[in-house]
């Protein structure tokens, strides 16, 4: 008899293990705490990765089929000066774009998906608060905020960056820390057939602004633990900020009335030093928060889950342990994990920390971004780390050819 499988999490990573667990014949769970996915300002982009992914499951044509805009080139203003910074166009793959998708939207379709193998099984509404073990202190289910315990043979913990789960199973945690905070907010915007999305960089500070069709998903970064003193200034200083930045934005500001309109991200950047014990692994961001910089939390956290099927899955659809397979998962997406972090990490410190400085100048891109712009050849190279990443994953995990 196959392994029970309990995945604690309904973001990406747990809907992504969950659907090829079960497409490999594991009995899999999934438990969700809230009673959807409709949640505002999480991160939308599906990278070329992950797309590709899909591609290898025969599922690409139809995950596009939601409403996504594409994005196959980034672009930034820096002193005053635009600038192009990634061409993904130029990338050794089928998918050559981000898709900027809802992720209600990707997260429902993958649900959709997982819920034609008779072995997955979606609990929405259903909140873990810990774990429970077994005499020899072996995970061995999940308990629940209304006391009942869900047994399992094995727990995956894909409950983000608050991880209950992580911090039940006492896994040792790294903080590489963040030196900026993000306002996320919403302007209005006419839809237009070009896509605008792009980074503003100016001394002291820096703006995102993604275009969604309709509206502008929008960044504004601050100092980290400077959020009350933005909000102090108040509504009016912060629309003429908005407007300094990007003077096209000036109107669309003015919808900001009131500060419920704008929510808080607190960065954070940390990853487990050991993402496993007996019965459960730990995977993305309950083993590696990842900073908003390159916008690749989403699919580093999806490779995790294509590691773990591609690594655990036969072995647990066949009845047996996979407790010692949990290692080789954490060894083989750590590496990955650890060279985008760093990259990360000398972003903060050597770019956006030094932007947010009180004593800050400006005066124009430098060098290594100027030659990205003037040579079309090198803005394949951030194509490839951003939309490619390093130790790229491919579907492994067996399909037991039981989906409906």
């Amino acid at each position: 008899m196959a392994s029970h499988l309990v995945i604690v999490g309904g973001g990406p990573a747990g809907m992504m293990a969950g659907l090829l667990f079960a497409r490999a014949g594991v009995p899999t769970t999934v438990l969700e705490k809230h009673g959807d996915f409709l949640r505002d300002f999480r991160g939308d982009t599906v990278h070329p990765s992950t797309l590709e992914l899909f591609r290898e499951l025969g599922l690409r044509d139809a995950l596009l089929r939601r409403p996504h805009d594409r994005v196959d080139q980034l672009r930034a203003r820096i002193g005053g000066q635009t600038v192009r910074i990634a061409d993904f166009r130029r990338l050794p793959v089928e998918s050559r774009f981000i898709a900027m998708m809802p992720q209600w939207e990707f997260l429902d379709f993958l649900a959709a998906e997982a819920k034609r193998y008779p072995d997955f099984t979606l609990r929405m509404e259903t909140e873990a608060t810990g774990l429970t073990h077994d005499a020899h202190k072996r995970v061995n289910g999940v308990r629940m905020a209304d006391g009942q315990v869900i047994a399992a043979d094995y727990v995956i913990a894909a409950d983000g960056r608050r991880s209950v789960l992580r911090d039940a199973a006492a896994l040792p945690r790294k903080d590489l820390g963040a030196p900026m905070d993000v306002f996320w907010f919403r302007l209005p915007k006419t839809a237009g057939t070009g896509n605008e999305t792009m980074g503003v960089f100016e001394a002291g500070r820096l703006f995102v602004q993604i275009d969604r069709g309709e509206y502008w998903q929008c960044a504004y970064v601050f100092a980290k633990g400077q959020a009350d003193a933005v909000r102090a200034r108040g509504l009016p200083a912060f629309r003429a900020e908005i407007a300094t930045l990007n003077r096209e934005m000036a109107s669309a500001a003015e919808a900001l009335t009131h500060w419920d309109q704008v929510k808080l991200l607190s960065v954070a950047l940390d990853r487990l030093t050991r993402w496993h014990r007996p019965g459960l692994l730990a995977i993305g961001d309950a083993a590696h928060a990842m900073s908003p910089v390159g916008g690749v939390g989403i699919n580093l956290a999806i490779q995790d889950a294509v590691a773990a099927a591609n690594i655990m899955a036969a072995q647990m659809a066949a009845g047996a342990m996979a407790d010692g397979l949990a290692a080789v998962v954490q060894q083989r997406r750590m590496w990955p994990t650890w060279l985008i972090q760093r990259v990360q990490k000398i972003a903060h410190d050597r770019i956006i920390g030094a932007l947010l400085r009180p004593d800050a100048r400006l005066d124009g891109p430098p060098l290594a971004v100027r030659m990205l712009d003037r040579h079309a050849a090198l803005r394949g190279v951030p194509a490839r780390l951003l939309g490619l990443g390093v130790r790229r994953e491919h579907i492994r995990s067996p399909d037991a050819g039981r989906r409906a």
